[in-house]
C-alpha cells in the first residue's frame, strides 16, 4: 500500500477545500469496505484519504408519507437494514442491505459507498431502482438531484462531477406496493451476487431491475411495459421471462457463466411475479 495522507473534515466545505487541493488525487472515504481493498490491491494509488464521516448531518435516516425516505451518507447497511420505517415501507431495500457481506462488515459498509462504487453487482442498488431513487449530490456550486438510473454510467463510473459530494440519497413514497429481492451466489452468506434482482408491483405498475447482468445495475423498461399492458397471467409471464433475457447483457466471468446468468434471469422473474400474483 502506497504511503498517502490521511484528513478527517469536520464540514462539507472543508471537504471540498481537500478536494480542491488534491483533485483526482484525493480519495473520499466513508464505510472504507471497498476503498481500503482498493489500496490493498495497489488499484488506487491516492496522495489524500478524505473521510467524512464526521461531517454533521451525513448519519441520518429519516421518512416521512409525503416526502419518503431520506438516508444520510453515512448510514450503515445494518442501520438501514434493520430501521423499522425502511422494513416497513420498503423491505426490499431492508433485505438488499442486509444481505451485504458479514454482520461485521455491515457495521462498516454504507450504502451509499455501495452506490458510488458503481459495481454491476450492488446489492442496494436494484431497490433503489425500482423505487425511482434520487443521488444528492453537493458541491460549491450547490445541490444536484440525479436519479439513480441516470447516475450509473459504466462499470465504476458515475456521472459525479469533479467536487461533488453525495450526501444523501432520496426514495420516494410507494404507498401499497409490494416486491421481491432476489440474491444468487455462490455461498448463502458473505459472498458478492451472482444475479440480484428487485421486482416491484408499485401503484403505477410493474417495476423490474437487476444487477450483474450489464455494465451498470439497469431496469428492463420492455420487460415493465409489457407487464402492464394488462392482467398477469402464466402466458404474459412466459413473454415476460423471454423479452427479460433480451435486455441483459451478462459476461462469463469467475462467478457464473453467461449461459447460466440469462437463464436465472428468466428463473428469478418467474418466481417473483408469481409470489406477487
Amino acid at each position: 500500500m502506497k504511503a498517502f495522507e490521511y484528513f478527517a473534515p469536520a464540514s462539507l466545505e472543508e471537504a471540498f477545500d481537500l478536494l480542491d487541493r488534491f483533485g483526482p488525487e484525493g480519495k473520499l472515504f466513508n464505510g472504507g469496505t471497498d476503498v481500503v481493498i482498493q489500496l490493498r490491491d495497489h488499484l488506487i494509488a491516492p496522495k489524500a484519504v478524505i473521510d467524512i464521516k464526521r461531517i454533521p448531518g451525513l448519519k441520518t435516516l429519516t421518512y416521512d408519507p409525503q416526502g419518503g425516505l431520506t438516508i444520510g451518507a453515512c448510514m450503515t447497511m445494518n442501520e438501514i437494514g434493520n430501521d423499522p420505517q425502511v422494513i416497513a415501507h420498503y423491505p426490499t431495500l431492508a433485505k438488499a442491505a442486509l444481505s451485504v457481506g458479514s454482520k461485521q462488515v455491515r457495521n462498516r459498509a454504507t450504502c451509499i459507498g455501495n452506490i458510488v462504487n458503481a459495481s454491476p453487482l450492488a446489492d442496494t442498488s436494484t431497490p433503489l431502482l425500482a423505487h425511482n431513487a434520487v443521488v444528492i449530490a453537493r458541491s460549491r456550486e450547490g445541490e444536484r438531484s440525479i436519479p439513480l438510473e441516470e447516475f450509473f454510467v459504466f462499470v465504476r463510473k458515475t456521472s459525479l462531477k469533479p467536487g461533488e459530494i453525495v450526501t444523501a440519497i432520496q426514495v420516494p413514497p410507494a404507498p401499497g406496493s409490494r416486491g421481491e429481492f432476489t440474491k444468487i451466489s455462490r455461498r448463502r452468506e458473505v459472498d458478492l451476487s451472482t444475479i440480484c434482482a428487485t421486482i416491484l408491483k408499485a401503484e403505477d405498475g410493474w417495476r423490474v431491475a437487476y444487477g450483474s447482468v450489464a455494465p451498470t445495475p439497469i431496469r428492463l423498461k420492455k420487460t415493465e411495459a409489457l407487464l402492464n399492458e394488462g392482467p398477469l397471467t402464466d402466458a404474459v409471464i412466459e413473454k415476460a421471462v423471454e423479452l427479460a433475457r433480451s435486455e441483459v447483457s451478462p459476461i462469463d466471468d469467475v462467478r457464473a457463466t453467461k449461459a447460466y446468468r440469462l437463464e436465472v434471469v428468466g428463473v428469478v422473474l418467474a418466481r417473483s411475479l408469481r409470489a406477487l400474483m
